[in-house]
């Protein structure tokens, strides 16, 4: 798998990886569909990052993002893999880029991700990254989403 970083040319991959794994399992929010359709308003103008995961003849098959919500607080977010490539290893390398890009950022110190409780596969790649349960970080966050009754965060001191 090749890491790429966004350009506009990416943004319809952005939002046809993310709008087919989440209207498979459940439906497109408001704000799912914001950011789908401004990727680059909503998050990379913003100081955060979108990557994608592609195979070697350059066929777009995942992707992710660092989303800024607060000064030092992201987001990962709209994170998903098309359904051909699952378990090819193209979810795994898309977080690792994301924890080493947020590691990056000089002044992070709250690294966090909303997900459902139906999205098990997901919630055991983040548990073996290194993402944590936290009833904090679900209390303080966990009410962007309808579907989100899963909160986690990554010990950035770790």
């Amino acid at each position: 798998m090749h890491i790429v970083r966004y350009t506009d040319a990416l943004a319809l991959h952005f939002a046809r990886i993310n709008a087919a794994w989440i209207e498979a399992m459940f439906v497109l929010e408001d704000h799912d569909r914001h950011v789908l359709a401004h990727p680059r308003e909503a998050i990379v103008d913003r100081g955060g990052v979108i990557l994608f995961a592609a195979t070697p003849d350059g066929t777009v098959v995942g992707t992710g993002a660092l989303m800024p919500i607060a000064p030092g607080v992201y987001e990962l977010t709209k994170m998903g893999v098309s359904a051909e490539a699952r378990g090819s290893g193209a979810g795994a390398a898309l977080l690792a880029a994301l924890i080493d890009h947020a590691r990056s950022l000089p002044a992070i110190d709250t690294l966090y991700l909303l997900t459902s409780r139906k999205c098990v596969a997901a919630i055991h790649l983040y548990e073996r990254a290194g993402f944590v349960h936290d009833a904090d970080t679900m209390a303080r966050f966990g009410s962007a989403y309808a579907r989100c009754d899963v909160a986690m965060r990554y010990p950035l001191d770790g």
